[in-house]
């Protein structure tokens, strides 16, 4: 049988117009799934945004509340109210310090001396 010339082109183009819809119907799919993508991650960025916002506040009020205690009028204040009978280091008893804190901890603290001592160690072989 002989196929019809018009009735094949017409078989043609709706394939090639079905193709097509299809095609732009799963790009446009894909679009608005990119999009609302997008959205869900803008939502979740801006809601981490205010979470580290309030830190950062409440991070802040408490580090005002703890210079407003460190104050030395606070401190006193506070050892009137609670009774603690604390009183200033007197000044004889007070060593200043004028090198770096940590060298002189260390040397302080080190079991080994100044580190000038040379270690040796001899093994015994053959027993």
């Amino acid at each position: 049988m002989r196929r019809n010339r018009p009735h094949a082109f017409v078989n043609q183009v709706l394939a090639c117009s079905l193709v097509a819809i299809c095609l732009s119907g799963s790009i446009g799919l894909g679009t608005v799934w990119m999009r609302h993508q997008i959205s869900i991650a803008a939502n979740a960025n801006r809601l981490l945004e205010a979470r580290i916002a309030d830190v950062e506040r409440r991070a802040e009020e408490v580090s005002a509340a703890t210079a407003a205690e460190r104050d030395p009028a606070a401190l006193g204040r506070r050892n009137t109210e609670w009774h603690l009978g604390l009183v200033a280091p007197e000044e004889t008893r007070t060593q200043r310090i004028t090198e770096d804190p940590l060298r002189h901890l260390a040397a302080n603290h080190n079991p080994f001396g100044d580190g000038s001592t040379a270690v040796t160690f001899r093994l015994a072989l053959g027993q």
